[in-house]
């Protein structure tokens, strides 16, 4: 990290993954072009874990270069008096793959059900079966991971 004075523990980026409520997924296809689209996410275990319809333009993307970012900023608040930003984010980098077991598959949408709707993990197991099939699971394994902050 350029300014390392802004560089924030592995141990507390790894918090702001796990207690993040949504993150941004960065791809790029074949020729470089990126993609990013805010997503939601459970982060566990070195793992981050999507789910999104089976088809689309990430997935294209990760299927042509598996090579991912995924960027959670836990605050930020602009200063315009100082021209500046506080801010606290962390940056995962690692391989993404696309989720084929049903049963990973299963428990991947179990822990996004607990995380998003914890009240309603009885009724998901209903809707997690019917939708199986159309469902993709994007698990990330972060192979790097950084974190900033800054208080302007």
């Amino acid at each position: 990290m350029r300014r390392s004075e802004k560089e924030v523990p592995e141990n507390e980026a790894r918090e702001m993954l796990k207690k993040g409520s949504f993150g941004v997924l960065s791809t790029a296809d074949m020729n470089g072009m990126p993609y990013g689209v805010p997503v939601n996410y459970v982060y566990e275990d070195g793992r981050i874990f999507i789910h999104c319809a089976s088809s689309g333009h990430k997935l294209d993307n990760i299927f042509q270069n598996s090579h991912v970012s995924f960027c959670v900023v836990e605050y930020a608040k602009v200063i315009p008096e100082r021209f500046s930003t506080n801010f606290r984010s962390a940056i995962a980098f690692g391989k993404a793959s696309i989720v084929v077991n049903d049963e990973e598959k299963i428990e991947a949408l179990l822990k996004l059900v607990s995380k998003y709707s914890s009240d309603y993990v009885h009724e998901a197991i209903n809707e997690i079966n019917n939708s199986l099939e159309a469902t993709s699971i994007i698990r990330i394994d972060v192979l790097h991971l950084t974190g900033k902050s800054a208080n302007g």
